[in-house]
């Protein structure tokens, strides 16, 4: 992977979110570790990711420690911030629990749809178009940032929002290395369709449908997404 191309998938846009600069790099460079765009074992001195996303190096410092925080980086004294790494072992273990937690809350959220509920879901559906947009230009960054936002506001129709926090914890512990192969192999955008899948099964208050292809859209975590290379 070359700077350039780390740099093309990090760059910021404008700071338009109230959370400011600093959010907004804790969000991109979560994501680009999650997705293996920045590899385990590989330090990144602070001042090289501010240049590759026009920033200082103050906000990149303070976001990797938040990042040090959730376990995603180790801080290097006098060298900047390698990335951990997850095991095989742990790999499973977070999707098992993923699928304990999210399968019942999603299968809840369609035997329960309402009218509000139902405009809650219809308001995802553009959300699904962008992640298919991300998958077809191998935009990962983009992609796991969208990926969290669909799944989190979808669990958070149940009401829940302990839940939510802790499968966003273990979906940010999570490496998806297979991320950029199944990407440039046009893979990605089939399992990317799922998200619109879901919604319009939650519409038709099909909990029995949407079960069944939660655990398979999760099952993509272990089967391809979070597969090392080799």
């Amino acid at each position: 992977m070359t700077a350039t191309y780390l740099a093309d998938q990090l760059r910021l846009g404008s700071v338009t979110r109230e959370s400011g600069l600093r959010q907004q790099v804790v969000e991109a460079l979560r994501a680009a570790i999650i997705s293996g765009r920045m590899r385990p074992g590989v330090v990144y001195p602070a001042p090289m990711i501010g240049e590759m996303m026009g920033i200082s190096a103050t906000p990149v410092r303070e976001a990797m420690l938040d990042l040090a925080r959730e376990g995603l980086v180790e801080v290097m004294r006098n060298k900047g911030f390698r990335i951990t790494g997850v095991s095989e072992h742990e790999l499973d273990e977070l999707a098992e629990t993923r699928l304990l937690l999210e399968v019942p809350t999603m299968r809840a959220v369609a035997r329960r749809t309402d009218e509000e509920t139902a405009t809650a879901l219809r308001e995802l559906l553009p959300l699904t178009e962008e992640l298919e947009r991300a998958a077809e230009t191998s935009e990962l960054v983009t992609y796991m940032q969208m990926d969290t936002e669909f799944h989190t506001r979808f669990l958070l129709l149940h009401g829940n929002e302990q839940l939510v926090n802790v499968v966003r914890s273990l979906r940010n512990r999570s490496r998806l290395y297979g991320l950029e192969r199944l990407a440039k192999a046009g893979r990605l955008i089939e399992s990317t369709r799922e998200h619109a899948q879901m919604v319009h099964l939650a519409l038709d208050h099909d909990h029995r449908g949407l079960e069944k292809l939660t655990r398979r859209h999760i099952g993509h975590v272990r089967a391809d997404w979070a597969r090392t290379e080799g």
